[in-house]
Order: structure tokens, then C-alpha cells, then sequence
């Protein structure tokens, strides 16, 4: 932001592309000739999905004669926030990000900009930035690269979303009565990256997503989530009805078998559910040499990277078990790792094939990443990955990444570790790319560590996200509806985990949080009796009946919880509204009020369905009164206009 390097370029054009509807604004430097224009800027301006949007890139070509090194290049700069006060807007600018954390992704935190310390100083021409974002290949480690900047009194939004697999960074900045806010790729600085562009090359950003709402932040957010909605739309035709899944690490927790698997088919069937995922420990280590960490203890996170099936626990192999999956009418689906191997595999000593550091093979605690870019692995990769899924007959990829590589990998070409990691990125996305291209029809899953690859360019290559590693813990609503200002909730797959000693109000607590995204079902469901079997298969024709509204929806949270995910008061109630029906998701926490009120769009509202009989519900025309609430309750109400009822 502000580099004295961008003061030397200058307005050279601007037009319109009658492809794209983009604004295109060249800018040129005379860098060392002043008769020639030697380097360039592009910067477009398209419009994006429903006109909610403008993706904004920005392409550097260097047509000097000499090499030239890129230590910054943002995709987006946003200036004069805010244009509707006079003055340098005290007291009313605030700044909204979105924290993530293992199994607590996606907490908002709001600050004023007085608090961030981005007053305007007296003389004004003084630069205040506060830098924010991301170091490493899990992009959604600490911060999701999504930024707000509101303006109270005007009840104006300004929002950016980054599409970056990598290190990126966020800024917002402060000189004269105006706040700026800017981000891309991370620099030198911030993330280690530096490029040179060689004479006759160009080089160009990854694209940011921005808007401008009158209304609130979550108003903002549901526009910048809305530009994954065409990819979403893309995904294979078994996604487009948002089916229930299971998958069965918490249930086998590593150990998972043939006959295990079949019993669990048998049961989750008849309940609706349609995707069956064997999650980790279905394959086994070969064995290593001596003191490189061989076979013996081996566990499934130190076993990965061969992708040869156990042969114990699936004697009939990967092809035997996906076909006797079908055959009880469940789509098969499998978990893998592939971008990682790990020390108990014998592709963890491929070292000539793995990202490096200092030229060093870049270990990662148990774990190694393949050199994506290296024919070697793109073979192995495709050997191991795609056709072992194709020729077993699997129709669903839960597609993990459980490490970070840091600040960054060696590139090959000088340009350092930054650069390496950026590039190691297109990898990421080549790979994905080549799985799809092989199996237009698999349904892949975006797993890291939980959601911490939850970004557009990822989501965008994916049918859904796992939202979090949170599985059993009372937090689960509160993630899940807290990540729905960042990922779509036709994206955001939410875990139910289910057991046998589980109270009626722990199961429905459980299942009612999956009304939040997209239901996966997991857990001791071979142990349920008849009456829980009775509840979940309620709940899923439920949810089947919401559907509309999760894929098509605007959401709300309300309620009043207190600061605490982990040991919650309160109530949370999420309100999300399509057409002519409401869906409700409430869920009481420790000290909840007995009774409490969620209010509803404007209107007159019927309950056509509850998910239990538990929290009385009754309607008015403002609103949905919850009464007789005792703490740890749950409800899931699905509402329709009384007018849209008399049509019908």
C-alpha cells in the first residue's frame, strides 16, 4: 500500500471489454526510456455474479529490456472510505474480519478504526496501515481472507474476498481524511514473495471479490459469498439436491473395515442418506527401512501417502467394498491426502520428487509434500489418486490437507521461498483441475485440518467443504452458523455425531446444528435403538423438505450468547429466508432464557414443521415466540408465508 513505486506510473487508457463488460485501466511507467513505455499495469473491473460483485485483477508486463522484481502487486486497492462524511469520519468507521482457529472457525471480530490506532494524524500525509492475513498453504489458518469496512451513520458496507490457496494479506490504511482498504498476494515483508518478470512478461494477481451494500455486514457477506454460487451450480447433478452424507471416522476413529462399513450402509439406506465416506486408516505403510520411522505402531496419520487398501480389514479390496456400497443404494466415497506422504510410507523417501527448503527435503513433522509440478509425482498422483478411484467405482472424494508448508518452498528459479509457495498453489489447483477433468461426475470434499481451506479458489474447485474438525462439542452451532458468512451453506458440510447413550435433547441438539450447512451423519450408529433411528430419519426428511432454503437462502444470526464458544450462554437463533419459506435454527446454551423471541421477515407465517416437540413454538406477526426453554435445548421450525398457502 502506498509503495513510491506506484507514483511513477500514469493513466495511459481506459475502455470497456464488449466481451466481459470489464473496465480495463492501463497505467505505464517509462522506466528508463522516456520514448518507450517500458513496464505496464492493467487493472480490470469485472462484474460478477447477479451484479452483486466486481472481480478486480491486476496483470504487470515488463516490456523494458531489463529484468524486473515484483516485491508487491495487489489485486485491489479500495480508496476514499468513506465519501459520505465531510470529515475524517470520527467514531463511526468499523472494520469487521473473521478469525479461524482449529475447530472455531470464523468468529467475527469488529473494531472501531479508532481502536486499530487508524485515526488521521494531525498533519494528515502521515500512512497508518494495519496488515493482516495468512503465511503458508492453509489459508484459513488465523484469518479468513475476507475484510469489511462499515460506515454506521451512512449504513454502507464496503466488503473484499481474496481467492489466494497460499499466503495472502489484507490491509487497511489510513492517510488524510481517507481509510483505504487494499489487499492480494503477501509481500516481501509480510509473506516472503518476491517475482521476477523477465523482459516481454507479464504477471498477473489473483482475483479479488469486492462490493458496496446499503444495508449490514451480513448483507455484504452473502454478497461475496454469492460468487461461488456458479461454480456450486457446476458441480455434478448428484450434488444439486444437497444429500445427506455419513462418513465414518467418528465411528470407526481409523480403524475402518469391509464388514463394518456393510452394516453401516444397511442402516444409514433406508434413512435417506446417500453418500457413505470411509474416512482415514483404510490403507496401510509399507515397510521403510530400518530407524526411518518403519511400520511397527504405525497409525493412519503416519501411514498416508502409498494408498495401497489394508488388506485385512478389506480383503475384497477398495473395488469390493465401493461396489458392495452401491449395491445398497449409497454412493461410495473415500478420504485421501494426496498433495502430503508421511514417514511411515515408502513415498516418504521419494525425496527427489518432494518440496524442498534450502534445498533441503521440507519435512513437516511426520509429513512431506510432493513437488507438484514434478512429472514424477503428477504421475504417482494420477496412478494412486485418479484411477484407483475410477477403477474401484468410488463416486465421492473427501480430499484433506492436515499441514502447513510456512513461509514457503524453494521455486527453482531464484526468486525464494514465497514465490515457491505461490507457485507450489497452482499445483494445488492443477491437481484438483486434473481430478475433474478424469471424473466429471466425482463429488470432491475440501478438507484441511477442518476449514482451514475455506477460500473462493478452492471452494470454487469443490462440490462442498467440511466447515470444522468440531465433531462432538456443544460449539458445533455456533461455528456452523458463524462460517456461513463465508462459505455458502450448500458448501458447509456439518458434522452429527451421534450416540448411543445420547438423550433425545443431546440427539436433537446434534442434529439440528446440520440444518446449518449440509448433514453428515457420523457416530454409533450401528448401536441406535428403533426411537433414535426414528429421530434422525425425521430429521433428514426435514431437512430434505428445507433444502431450497439452505442452497438458495439469506441467513441472520440473533440471539444473545455470551463471548464464550467453548462453555456458550445464552441462545442462538439463525433465521434464513428464501421465497415464501423461513428456516429456523435455534439452539439454548447453558443460562438460557425460558423463553425468548426470534423475529421473522415481515409477514404473516405458519409452521408447517418442527423438528421435535421440544421448546414450544408459536408464531405472531412479527415473530416466532420459543417458549418452556430449558438449557442444551434445540429446534428446527420451517415456516411458509400464510399467503403463499392460500395459493397453493
Amino acid at each position: 500500500m502506498w509503495s513510491p513505486s506506484t507514483g511513477f506510473f500514469r493513466l495511459a487508457g481506459q475502455k470497456v471489454d464488449a466481451a466481459t463488460g470489464a473496465v480495463v485501466t492501463t497505467l505505464r511507467h517509462d522506466h528508463k526510456n522516456l520514448n518507450e513505455p517500458n513496464l505496464e499495469i492493467e487493472h480490470s473491473l469485472a462484474p460478477g455474479f447477479r451484479g452483486h460483485t466486481v472481480t478486480s485483477e491486476t496483470v504487470f508486463t515488463n516490456a523494458s529490456l531489463d529484468p524486473v522484481r515484483l516485491e508487491l502487486l495487489t489485486s485491489f486497492s479500495l480508496g476514499g472510505i468513506t465519501p459520505f462524511a465531510a470529515d475524517d469520519a470520527p467514531g463511526r468507521l468499523r472494520v469487521h474480519r473473521f478469525r479461524s482457529v482449529w475447530s472455531a472457525e470464523g468468529r467475527m471480530v469488529t473494531d472501531s478504526i479508532e481502536n486499530l490506532h487508524l485515526e488521521r494524524s494531525w498533519a494528515g500525509n502521515m500512512n497508518f496501515a494495519e496488515r493482516f492475513g495468512q503465511v503458508g498453504s492453509m489459508p484459513v489458518r488465523g484469518w479468513f481472507p475476507t475484510a469489511l469496512v462499515e460506515d454506521t451513520d451512512a449504513g454502507v458496507v464496503w466488503g473484499a474476498r481474496l481467492a489466494v490457496p497460499t499466503s495472502w494479506q489484507l490491509e487497511v490504511g489510513r492517510r488524510f481524511d481517507d481509510v483505504v482498504l487494499a489487499g492480494g498476494l503477501a509481500d516481501f515483508e509480510f509473506g516472503h514473495w518476491a517475482k521476477t518478470v523477465a523482459p516481454g512478461e507479464s504477471f498477473a494477481t489473483p482475483p479479488a471479490y469486492l462490493t458496496c451494500v446499503a444495508g449490514s455486514p451480513d448483507d455484504a457477506c452473502d454478497r461475496l459469498t454469492s460468487v461461488d454460487v456458479p461454480a456450486a451450480d457446476a458441480q455434478p447433478a448428484a450434488e444439486q439436491d444437497l444429500p445427506v452424507g455419513y462418513n465414518d471416522y467418528c465411528t470407526s476413529w481409523g480403524e475402518p473395515s469391509h464388514d463394518q462399513l456393510l452394516a453401516v450402509a444397511e442402516k444409514m439406506a433406508p434413512l435417506g442418506v446417500r453418500y457413505l465416506t470411509i474416512d482415514a486408516g483404510w490403507y496401510m505403510p509399507t515397510t521403510t527401512p530400518a530407524g526411518e520411522g518403519g511400520s511397527s505402531g504405525a497409525h493412519w496419520a503416519t501411514s498416508l501417502g502409498d494408498w495401497q487398501a489394508h488388506a485385512s480389514r478389506f480383503p475384497d479390496g477398495l473395488a469390493g467394498i465401493a461396489a458392495a456400497i452401491r449395491a445398497r443404494g449409497l454412493v461410495p466415497g473415500i478420504w485421501m491426502e494426496p498433495e502430503h506422504v508421511a514417514r511411515d510410507s515408502a513415498a516418504f523417501h521419494e525425496t527427489d520428487h518432494m518440496l524442498t527448503r534450502h534445498g533441503q527435503p521440507l519435512t513437516l513433522g511426520i509429513r512431506r509434500a510432493w513437488n507438484l509440478h514434478d512429472p514424477f509425482a503428477k504421475a504417482f498422483l494420477h496412478e494412486r489418486v485418479v484411477r484407483m478411484l475410477r477403477d474401484a467405482g468410488f463416486g465421492y472424494l473427501k480430499l484433506d490437507y492436515s499441514e502447513t508448508l510456512g513461509v514457503g518452498v524453494d521455486d527453482g528459479a531464484g526468486d525464494g521461498l514465497g514465490e515457491g509457495l505461490r507457485r507450489h498453489g497452482e499445483g494445488t489447483h492443477a491437481l484438483l483441475d486434473s481430478i475433474r477433468a478424469a471424473l466429471p461426475e466425482l463429488v470432491i470434499e475440501l478438507v484441511s485440518a477442518g476449514g482451514h481451506r475455506m477460500e473462493s479458489s478452492l471452494l470454487q474447485r469443490s462440490a462442498l467443504a467440511s466447515y470444522s474438525d468440531a465433531h462432538e462439542t456443544v460449539e458445533i452451532p455456533i461455528v456452523a452458523a458463524a462460517v456461513q458468512r463465508l462459505v455458502l451453506p450448500r458448501q458447509s458440510l456439518i458434522w452429527a455425531v451421534l450416540h448411543r447413550d445420547d438423550s433425545p435433547q443431546r440427539m436433537a441438539y446434534s442434529l439440528a446444528a446440520a440444518f446449518l450447512g449440509r448433514m453428515c451423519l457420523s457416530g454409533d450408529v450401528l448401536a441406535l435403538d428403533a426411537d433414535q433411528l426414528a429421530l434422525v430419519k425425521a430429521a433428514i426428511g426435514l431437512y430434505k423438505r428445507a433444502v431450497p432454503v439452505i442452497k438458495h437462502g439469506k441467513s441472520r444470526i440473533g440471539g444473545d450468547m455470551g463471548a464464550s464458544w467453548r462453555h456458550p450462554t445464552g441462545w442462538q437463533g439463525v433465521v434464513r429466508t428464501w421465497a415464501d419459506a423461513v428456516l429456523v435454527v435455534i439452539h439454548a446454551f447453558d443460562e438460557a432464557p425460558a423463553e425468548f423471541f426470534v423475529p421473522l421477515p415481515a409477514g404473516e407465517w405458519h409452521v408447517v414443521a418442527t423438528l421435535t416437540p421440544l421448546a414450544v413454538t408459536k408464531t405472531n406477526i412479527d415473530g416466532l415466540w420459543v417458549v418452556g426453554v430449558l438449557p442444551w435445548d434445540s429446534q428446527v421450525v420451517l415456516l411458509e408465508r400464510v399467503d403463499a398457502l392460500r395459493l397453493g
